[in-house]
């Protein structure tokens, strides 16, 4: 039988995950492929924290070199993050013959346009299914399954940290400082949350969403990122009484021949299939001019989801023979809209004194700017005066309602930055 000796580079949670799968799974891997999965060589600037799983003596190394010219190794699995020595890892690999298995969204994100033109100059193949919705098979479904559709939308619930906090603060009312709290407790948040609730882990896979779906590289600084920080157990009540839910959305959107790539929190209807999407889990819905609406569902992080999809691609690898799928994307220039452009409807909180006249003054404001209310909620006295009024907009132009919130936020009965959440109905 056919041995695929494997050199893995990374031997944290989902590296040792794979570690596990392979050496529980040996026997179901053999009847699928008519192969054995080896690990050769597997190299960690740690190898003495015990994983959970037995390796053989001389099969762990410090020195990632030991892995990567092994001619005795087939296939690369680079499972570091996001570091400079990920991209020397795959870049090296594949100078050498070697195809690779990357779950590395960020780096993909910064550097896929190098590594994918590498990829095909040296005739290996890269996979990388782990980098967006763990255990999720989109890649798989946008490169293969959906291969015949021209995809008009995208949109993603793809950060389970950001996910599950917002979910708590929906549930129990909690405040996000609360909701982290619990989130770090129950394993799904870092020490340093940032990438996850500033929305820029989604703008990674967002990037590689759109490359896939809409044939072009995305840069990062197009990707417009707003996280989850600002927002308040009274925006999410607000939302429940217009019948919404909110939600961190990594949208891409092509129309008119430009794309629109845009990563924050969304109202969405509670009746809509994302809304739905609960604590930890991941979920893609995607709009195809053949299938129309689909939506794939999943846990999105831990090490099983994601070594799943690892072994998933080491499993295609080896029907492939190694060789490099057919790449589409990077070879269609996109016009990428400014945030300014985007046209959608708005939920907004203004903080004001108890005053008449006050709603008037604003809705001349908003007026002005062609902004049209579709409705309003103005609750009873607070605090020491101030109330607040909100208000849920028609479709209106980003840079119009930046415009107008500047001039509000300016008038002598305003107490408050007015807060803002942007609105999707037809999804």
């Amino acid at each position: 039988m056919k041995k695929i000796n494997i050199g893995l580079v990374g031997f944290g949670t989902v590296g040792s995950s794979v570690v596990k799968i392979l050496k529980g799974k040996r026997d179901l891997f053999r009847r699928r492929l008519g192969a054995e999965l080896l690990i050769k060589r597997i190299a960690d600037k740690d190898i003495s924290t015990p994983r959970g799983v037995e390796v053989a003596p001389g099969i762990l190394t410090k020195r990632i070199d030991d892995v990567l010219n092994d001619p005795g190794i087939d296939v690369v699995i680079e499972l570091i993050g996001d570091s400079p020595v990920a991209e020397e890892v795959i870049l090296k690999a594949m100078s050498g013959g070697k195809p690779v298995v990357t779950a590395n969204k960020a780096l993909l994100a910064k550097k896929g346009e190098r590594i994918f033109k590498e990829a095909e100059k040296r005739r290996v193949g890269i996979y990388f299914e782990a980098s967006v919705g763990g255990g999720i098979p989109i890649i798989k479904a946008l490169r293969e399954g959906l291969a015949a559709n021209r995809i008009s939308s995208i949109f993603g619930i793809i950060n389970g940290t950001a996910n599950y906090i917002l979910s708590g603060m929906s549930h129990y009312g909690s405040s996000f400082k609360e909701a982290l709290r619990d989130a770090r407790a129950k394993g799904y948040a870092e020490r340093d949350p940032s990438l996850d609730v500033e929305g820029i882990d989604s703008a990674h896979k967002l990037a590689i969403l759109s490359a896939l779906s809409f044939g072009g590289f995305v840069d990062l600084k197009d990707i417009y990122t707003e996280g989850i920080t600002q927002i308040t157990p009274k925006d999410i009540q607000y939302a429940k009484e217009f019948g919404y839910i909110i939600k961190l959305l990594a949208i891409a959107k092509e129309s008119g021949g430009s794309l629109e790539t845009r990563v924050h929190p969304t109202m969405i209807p509670q009746e809509h299939l994302l809304a739905a999407v609960d604590g930890a889990y991941n979920a893609i819905y995607v709009r195809g001019d053949l299938v129309g609406r689909s939506m794939f569902y999943g846990r999105g992080a831990g090490g099983f989801p994601a070594a799943s999809a690892v072994i998933a691609d080491i499993m295609d690898l080896v029907k492939s023979k190694g060789q490099p799928l057919p790449f589409d994307f990077g070879k269609r220039p996109l016009r990428i809209k400014d945030m300014g452009e985007i046209e959608t409807r708005y939920y907004i909180r203004f903080t004001t004194v108890d005053r008449p006249g006050v709603l008037a003054a604003i809705s001349g404001i908003l007026a002005r700017h062609k902004i049209s209310i579709a409705s309003v909620i103005q609750k009873e006295r607070r605090e020491r005066g101030k109330v607040p009024i909100v208000m849920m907009t028609h479709e209106a132009k980003e840079s119009s309602v930046q415009k107008a919130l500047r001039e509000i936020d300016r008038l002598e009965v305003v107490r408050a930055k007015s807060r803002l959440i942007r609105v999707e109905g037809e999804l």
